[in-house]
């Protein structure tokens, strides 16, 4: 007997979703998206404003980006991502619907119903596109996990009592234990 033929889906799909749905398009297949976390979200604005200062601080060039604003990875239809933090430093890559092509820098703040996704799926859909730099914040588990996918390095942990690194700069590091202060992450 054939297997039932599963449905591709396109970014027109994504587009077509109702109103607050929001879900990323993978392959053509539809992954959904709950609804995030109050300390979820302090976690994404305390980074994104570490970011932005830094880059500001610096007259730096690179812009930093929030979820819900997508990441076309590939010049196809299939591939729709909302990264919760991402940093891009060609800006011609930047228009108002998102990043066309891969970010410079990628964070993602794990949710419970997206472990598989952000541990497992991600981090090789990132390398393949050519994101320099790919890091994992879990809440839960109170670590950070850094891919520097730019010099083919392996995972390194953190904690968040640590400092952490970033390595598409020379001279910046995120103290997570301001991070974790500043979000009341407990």
């Amino acid at each position: 007997m054939p297997v039932p033929k599963q449905k591709t889906y396109t970014i027109d799909d994504i587009y077509a979703l109702p109103d607050g749905e929001r879900a990323e398009l993978i392959d053509g297949q539809i992954y959904y998206m709950a609804p995030p976390t109050r300390t979820h979200q302090r976690i994404v604005l305390s980074l994104s404003r570490k970011i932005a200062d830094y880059i500001d601080s610096n007259n730096g060039i690179c812009e930093v980006n929030v979820s819900p604003f997508a990441v076309f990875l590939n010049a196809d239809d299939k591939r729709y991502l909302e990264p919760d933090v991402f940093v891009v430093c060609d800006k011609d890559k930047l228009d108002d619907k998102g990043s066309h092509g891969a970010p410079d820098w990628i964070i993602e703040v794990v949710s419970p119903d997206r472990k598989t996704m952000d541990y497992y799926i991600k981090p090789s859909i990132y390398n393949m596109a050519g994101v320099r730099e790919y890091w994992i914040v879990d809440t839960e588990m109170e670590n950070i996990m850094v891919y520097d996918m730019e010099h083919d390095e392996a995972p390194v942990f953190y904690s968040f009592i640590d400092k952490v690194k970033v390595n598409i700069y020379d001279d910046f590091e995120i103290d997570f234990a301001e991070v974790k202060k500043l979000a009341d992450v407990k």
